[in-house]
């Protein structure tokens, strides 16, 4: 059986943001804006100012952010921003 959830964790100089489990997560990549599904291949990114938003529990949650970088795998998605 596939998995149908990722884990999230998104961390700041200050603190830990959010950490759980979610569905789908989009980041301002610096080549555009991607989203990472469940079984999404392995991928390491430099993020740009704007809106990184994720589905949780059906509910979408969005964070204005300026830069940073994600990196996903293994069903994690680890997100540094500033």
């Amino acid at each position: 059986m596939q998995e149908k959830i990722l884990h999230l964790t998104i961390l700041s100089p200050e603190k830990e943001i959010f950490s759980g489990n979610i569905e789908r997560v989009t980041l301002p990549g610096s080549a555009g804006s991607f989203t990472v599904l469940p079984n999404h291949a392995p991928i390491v990114s430099i993020l740009q100012k704007g809106t990184l938003s994720y589905v949780s529990g059906g509910q979408e949650q969005s964070l204005e952010i300026q830069s940073g970088f994600m990196e996903m795998s293994n069903g994690t998605v680890s997100v540094c921003i500033s």
